[in-house]
């Protein structure tokens, strides 16, 4: 109820409860109406006069009568005896149009971050910042930060009709601001948010959004160019996955990390030398709980404030394009974490989560699923795939626990699951939208690599959308990852019994285009590292991980390692430490470490090794089935290109392999490419080569043969001279 005496409309503007305040406040008719709350007078300037106004309302609105002017500026005075002249914000017109908005409520706005957040730009000609966000059940929606003392009394913002949508133009007001959004519920709470689009944030633990805008000069247009006219699947790749938090830590300050300008000179030189083609960055979007890894995202557009600023991550990104390393980023659409202040019932309703639990809610990590089937929802995910794309330069997202968004009985029993229309178990909008994504981000923008980590065995993932398939560029192949380390963990006494664990792998290998994934899941959560899974004395653990490598680069498929599994870390990751990086002062690791390198370089220079990654052609089985010797043999055939094929022989126990004849396709010398039991590598130094002889004798199925010791747990690349 309004108070005896006052108009309801101007006791609805001091509640801050209008919809609409930009109709009452501001310039309208020759009047000011002016709203500072707390202030004993406020005065109208006017091309060098100033008109004293009326207060009409006790808890802060002034009226002045002007005329017919343009431009003007309030003088307000405080209790304290301070004054301030400040333009007023009420008198700015709207920095959304009705296009604008059109788009965004059929989830269609591709460049939405221009749209919604905080912007700095000029307007009417006046610097200052622009707020907007998407909240359609609030009552009311104002914006707090430093600029007003975090007093949602000051700045109410206006409804932009039914689409949802407030906004606000604040003016001077710029880069370093924080910021959140205080919202009204229908039910009279009052809820304090960081902006869902805001592109920078505070470090945590502290939860405001930072505005921001870019000065970075990009210095990779090359890249750019180069990536827009090539096909990724068709050129080399394996890949360094890292944990920007715990790669390398600075011990003379507490171990702190690397900050991203750091990392854009430390881990650049890293993986250059190491000779990966890209790194995988384990997701770098703001996430409050370090232990999550950046699993459960809170912040969709913003670099984490943890290392450096956007600028700087901008830097990291460009360093590595200018090594000629792509990047690609973990995204994850699947699920957002509870926090109150975050994206959680934002507008006091369930907005972008279900509501109903059975479907709002992920049973195994405690978040929240995203509703696939809301256009802005949709919408807001899509612009932070392309934001990472378009604004931070990014080359590919990785887009994690795709199986949990493919099935809606993901991890639930009978009875915590709603079938879809049909009644089935598909997810048939969380696919409608992963299809959308991938259309979109390999139209737009030619070169960029979308990847599934998907678990199960959902058909086409990497096929085209116009084929039926989900359109992702590739998928990590977690059953190759589990059966390997499933093979590799036996003692060699007993491989024999598993030996096609190994060779399975090989009849569905080309039904996707694959990853081969050996990630942080695999070293962590009590599963010890790699070295610590392979059998034996520490010689025989060392030996089967050169061996694991040596097989994994020459399998078809795209490779992909974990920090620190190329120094053969002899205990599990943890966020909080750094790799451990003195391995490298003993022999043995540092052996691991030359051949990581050794592999990459060795495999980009034969394409036989990757132009046949995702075609049945670029595979041929020498011998498959020899159980009994733990032995196998197989060719790798360059696809369109004219290049030699790579023979891969392994002996997968701790026996040397004498007078091992092996059947080859080609008459001739075959030089040894690669012996993983070399002395560089650390090995025994069992000596294969250096130049191969066949002879005139049909073997394997091959018309050549030639006669070769194979070492121990080794494995040996062979080509023709």
């Amino acid at each position: 109820m309004s108070r005896p005496g006052h108009d309801p409309v101007l006791d609805r503007i001091a509640r801050v409860e209008h919809a609409d305040p930009h109709s009452v406040l501001g310039l309208h008719k020759g009047v000011v109406m002016a709203w500072r709350p707390g202030a004993v007078a406020l005065s109208v300037l006017v091309g060098g006069k100033r008109i004293e106004a009326e207060r009409v309302h006790p808890d802060g609105l002034f009226r002045a009568t002007v005329g017919d002017v343009g431009d003007y500026r309030l003088r307000v005075r405080y209790p304290d005896g301070q004054s301030f002249d400040l333009d007023d914000p009420y008198r700015f017109w709207p920095t959304i149009g009705e296009l604008d908005i059109h788009l965004f409520n059929e989830g269609r706005h591709r460049d939405l971050w221009h749209m919604l957040g905080a912007a700095v730009r000029e307007h009417q000609g006046t610097k200052g910042t622009s707020f907007a966000v998407w909240a359609p059940n609030a009552r009311s929606v104002r914006v707090v930060g430093d600029f007003n003392s975090w007093d949602g009394r000051i700045h109410p913002m206006r409804s932009m009709g039914s689409s949802g949508v407030w906004e606000i133009f604040l003016p001077g007001i710029g880069e370093g601001a924080r910021y959140k959004f205080e919202l009204l519920t229908q039910a009279g709470q009052l809820r304090l948010k960081a902006d869902p689009m805001a592109k920078a944030a505070e470090n945590p633990p502290g939860t405001a959004s930072i505005v921001t805008s870019s000065s970075h000069e990009w210095r990779d247009q090359a890249w750019i160019d180069q990536r827009t006219a090539s096909d990724p699947l068709r050129l080399p790749m394996s890949t360094y996955e890292v944990h920007l938090g715990s790669w390398r830590t600075v011990p003379e300050e507490g171990d702190r990390p690397l900050t991203y300008r750091e990392l854009a000179v430390e881990l650049v030189d890293y993986v250059a030398d190491r000779g990966f083609t890209h790194v995988e960055m384990l997701p770098v979007s703001e996430h409050p709980y370090t232990p999550s890894w950046g699993y459960q995202v809170s912040s969709y557009f913003a670099p984490t404030a943890r290392f450096g600023s956007p600028d700087d991550f901008r830097a990291l990104v460009d360093a590595f394009h200018q090594r000629g390393i792509g990047v690609l980023v973990d995204w994850v659409p699947a699920h957002f974490p509870k926090d109150d202040w975050a994206l959680a019932r934002f507008d006091g309703t369930a907005l972008y989560e279900h509501a109903d639990p059975r479907q709002g809610e992920h049973p195994d990590w405690g978040t929240l699923v995203f509703n696939f089937g809301r256009n802005e929802v949709r919408n807001f995910l899509m612009a932070s795939a392309l934001y990472w794309i378009e604004e931070l330069h990014i080359d590919g997202l990785r887009v994690d626990a795709v199986a949990s968004m493919l099935y809606l009985d993901y991890s639930r029993e009978a009875g915590e699951w709603v079938p879809n229309q049909f009644g089935g178990r598909e997810n048939l909008e969380a696919v409608s939208f992963l299809q959308e994504v991938n259309t979109v981000v390999h139209a737009e923008h030619p070169g960029v690599l979308t990847v599934a980590e998907e678990s199960t065995a959902w058909p086409g993932v990497s096929r085209p959308v116009h084929l039926g398939g989900l359109g992702f560029s590739a998928k990590w192949n977690m059953g190759w990852m589990h059966d390997t380390l499933e093979y590799f963990s036996k003692e060699p006494i007993y491989r024999r019994f598993h030996h096609h664990e190994l060779t399975f792998g090989l009849l569905y290998a080309f039904t996707e285009n694959f990853v081969l994934p050996l990630s942080h899941d695999e070293v962590v959560h009590g599963k010890g590292s790699l070295l610590q899974k392979m059998p034996g004395d520490r010689w025989q653990q060392l030996a089967n991980l050169r061996a694991l490598y040596g097989w994994m680069w020459a399998h078809p498929g795209r490779q992909l390692l974990f920090m620190g599994c190329e120094v053969a870390a002899d205990r599990e990751w943890s966020e909080s430490r750094s790799v451990d990086w003195h391995l490298l002062d003993a022999e043995w690791h540092r052996g691991v470490y030359e051949l990581v390198g050794a592999l990459n370089r060795i495999q980009q220079a034969e394409p036989a090794l990757w132009t046949g990654d995702f075609s049945p052609e670029g595979f041929r089985w020498i011998d498959a089935n020899d159980a009994d010797q733990s032995c196998y043999s197989f060719l790798r055939v360059p696809v369109g290109v004219d290049a030699r094929p790579v023979a891969c022989v392994a002996n997968l126990t701790p026996v040397p392999r004498h007078g091992y004849r092996l059947g080859l396709p080609s008459a001739g010398d075959w030089e040894v490419l690669l012996n993983t039991d070399a002395t560089e590598f650390a090995g025994s130094g069992t000596v294969v080569g250096p130049v191969l002889t066949t002879e005139d004798r049909a073997w394997h199925g091959q018309p050549q043969s030639t006669v070769l010791t194979l070492p121990p747990l080794g494995i040996v690349w062979l080509a023709p001279r």
